[in-house]
């Protein structure tokens, strides 16, 4: 017979409003105050971060600047100062590896880390995620929450339970009901589409998920199906993983005005198949498939790839493909706001990097 997997203990941390947090310690007179990370008011960026309290009046990540003045116009509006972001992941990163190699990064400001076994020999990980938390707000000023459970769904759910500054723990014999009483919103990986989909089908909390059958939900959801099928009874497989296989580089830029004419588009994707090229060679890496992003003037954004027989990191083809994928859009009839190129299928493996999309540029 096969002998169960043991019990793993994973720590999920999760950096609350991180890149607001660290300009609202480094200016003192900003904290209690709305900040909001990102692009300027009046311009074409977006909100990388957006503090707590100006959470309070419906500002988010990823939200266009001129929406979030709108909704909250006296909030501080600051651009993203990235070395100190860096330079505060840096010391978190350090806390991570005294308790484990373990250690897997998502972003800047969250990681896994397992601690099964750990370097301080301790068995609990809810005093080691507390322990972390308490040598994360000492080294930074910052606070962090946390989440321990059996796999990585749990301990990422649990992180998010009770932000900001929290700590959630879901013990193995825990686990079910939290998934059964939890709303369906706040299982990682169920977007907005999916959870209006779900309520139009009647399941709003994971006691709903969990009544349907696995065939059902691959019907409802396609191959998802079998992943909401999974998460719902507390199964994720996964492990913490320090060494990840990168899956895409590229570069995207919003304009500060809309263009509309085709020559410009085309000499921008020479210009920025050449910053890829280069940024590619100096890793190095090389992609088969190259994607061209375009974000029109109203937000529609859409995009177009292309797959090579060989692996390539030339400027040129790079642009020639590019080029090529723009005559599949609406480019030179609509406006267009943004643009990028990314290339996947990569021919190599390399440690994370702890590098964050630089929103708001």
């Amino acid at each position: 017979m096969k002998s169960e997997a043991p019990i793993r203990k994973i720590i999920h941390v999760d950096m609350d409003a991180f890149f607001a947090a660290v300009e609202q310690r480094d200016h003192p007179e900003w904290r209690g105050k709305p900040v909001i990370v990102g692009g300027r008011p009046g311009g074409r960026g977006v909100v990388s971060t957006a503090s707590y309290e100006a959470r309070k009046f419906g500002v988010h990540s990823a939200m266009p600047t001129n929406k979030a003045y709108q909704l909250c116009p006296h909030g501080i509006f600051v651009r993203s100062r990235f070395d100190a972001y860096k330079e505060a992941s840096s010391k978190i990163r350090e806390i991570f590896f005294e308790y484990t190699d373990l250690v897997e990064p998502l972003s800047l400001d969250e990681a896994y880390l397992d601690v099964t076994e750990n370097h301080i020999n301790n068995p609990s990980a809810t005093l080691i995620a507390k322990e972390i938390k308490e040598r994360i707000l000492e080294a930074t000023q910052l606070t962090a929450s946390a989440g321990v459970g059996p796999n990585k769904f749990i301990a990422k759910v649990a992180s998010d339970f009770n932000k900001p500054n929290g700590l959630t723990v879901i013990t193995p014999d825990k686990a079910e009901e939290f998934l059964e009483e939890l709303d369906i919103k706040k299982f990682f990986g169920v977007g907005k589409a999916t959870q209006q989909k779900m309520h139009a089908l009647g399941i709003k909390t994971g006691a709903d998920l969990k009544k349907w059958s696995e065939i059902d939900l691959v019907k409802a959801f396609g191959k998802s199906g079998r992943y909401y099928y999974n998460i719902v009874r507390g199964k994720d497989n996964r492990e913490v993983k320090p060494h990840r296989t990168r899956k895409s580089y590229g570069k995207e830029r919003t304009f500060s005005e809309d263009m509309s004419s085709l020559d410009w588009v085309n000499n921008f994707l020479d210009e920025l198949a050449q910053t890829i090229s280069e940024g590619m060679r100096k890793i190095p890496t090389a992609g088969k498939t190259v994607t061209l992003k375009v974000r029109y003037k109203n937000f529609d954004t859409v995009t177009r790839s292309q797959s090579l027989t060989h692996y390539t990191n030339d400027a040129k083809e790079i642009s020639m493909v590019a080029r090529q994928l723009l005559e599949q859009t609406e480019a030179g009839k609509r406006e267009i706001r943004l643009l990028g190129i990314s290339l996947s299928n990569l021919n190599l493996i390399e440690k994370e990097y702890w590098e964050q999309l630089e929103l708001g540029v």
